[in-house]
């Protein structure tokens, strides 16, 4: 095991972000803009500083997808909470829809500690009128070595009044990525939202596009979808070097294994709380919170090189 690596935080209040170096190279930053409908983490880069993520709509490169504008970095919420989806809100969402959605409100960094490499942050979920439901308290552990960085993230959700998460395949935790970790086009598709609202992505030119899914069950490609899984990898050959993206869910979780929310497009989810929705056969998911009462979701992202079954096999063992 290569030596773990200096974790430092630069707060940038002005610009409404936190960056996070390891080794003194940038690695990624929480951001908080006041006109995005939730906190994430972006860009995120590999121990190399290639960067992983989608552009658009935040800072659109050549050739990018511009489906889907709410996939922006690393985040985590979810499609159905009391009736109102998180998942899907953006700018795109006009003015008489925007009751059907809710949204995450940055409160305050509650603490940096950069030896422990851990930012704690706090919001608050809450509906088109500003009505409270949630109060989120995440936890971010960076970490990294000359080869590999990873993001544990710890969310406390308490409700404030009496909430209901109803099975809805948008969730939970999410990235969206860079071109060449799409798995190649071979036709125009349609997606459908929370809402009944459907999104065209187009078929694209695939030069250098070539991710591959797979799961630690060996399933491979686009099946892994619908699928649980305690983790699920996407690999790919970016300028000449092989990065693998991890998800690992946490075996404390609700419903772990979870269920992969992962599509060949570039989004890259793992939800806990899907249910019938991937499955027809499987148990209803509802989870319903007293006010005072919490839920925990615990994940971790690991972006390494060629990783091997037994590589992520051991991450996942020792992720507590």
């Amino acid at each position: 095991m290569a030596e773990t690596q200096k974790v430092e935080f630069k707060n940038d209040e002005i610009n409404k972000k936190v960056e996070v170096f390891i080794d003194g190279k940038f690695f990624t930053a929480f951001i908080y803009p006041e006109d995005m409908e939730k906190q994430t983490l972006y860009p995120i880069l590999s121990a190399s500083g290639k960067i992983v993520t989608r552009g658009y709509p935040m800072n659109p490169r050549p050739f990018e997808r511009t489906d889907h504008p709410h996939h922006v970095g690393l985040w985590l919420n979810f499609g159905d909470v009391n009736g109102l989806d998180f998942w899907n809100n953006s700018f795109a969402i006009s003015a008489e829809d925007k009751p059907k959605y809710g949204s995450i409100k940055f409160k305050k960094i509650v603490s940096e500690n950069p030896k422990k490499g851990e930012l704690v942050t706090s919001s608050e979920w809450v509906d088109n009128d500003g009505n409270v439901l949630l109060n989120e308290e995440t936890t971010f552990i960076f970490s990294g070595d000359e080869n590999l960085r990873t993001i544990e993230r710890t969310s406390k959700l308490t409700a404030v009044k009496e909430v209901t998460f109803s099975g809805n395949k948008e969730g939970l935790i999410g990235m969206r990525l860079d071109r060449v970790f799409e798995e190649p086009s071979t036709k125009p598709e349609k997606f459908l939202d929370a809402n009944g609202i459907v999104t065209e992505v187009p078929m694209m030119n695939n030069d250098g596009v070539n991710g591959v899914y797979r799961n630690a069950d060996g399933v491979k490609g686009g099946d892994v979808w619908g699928k649980r899984s305690p983790w699920v990898a996407l690999r790919a050959n970016k300028e000449g070097e092989i990065i693998t993206i991890v998800i690992i869910d946490n075996k404390n979780n609700v419903n772990y294994p979870a269920w992969s929310h992962a599509r060949g497009y570039g989004l890259f989810a793992t939800n806990n709380l899907g249910g019938q929705s991937f499955d027809k056969n499987a148990e209803p998911v509802k989870v319903v919170l007293k006010p005072g009462q919490q839920i925990v979701f615990k994940h971790e992202v690991v972006i390494g090189g060629d990783l091997t079954d037994a590589d992520i096999n051991k991450m996942a063992k020792s992720f507590k």
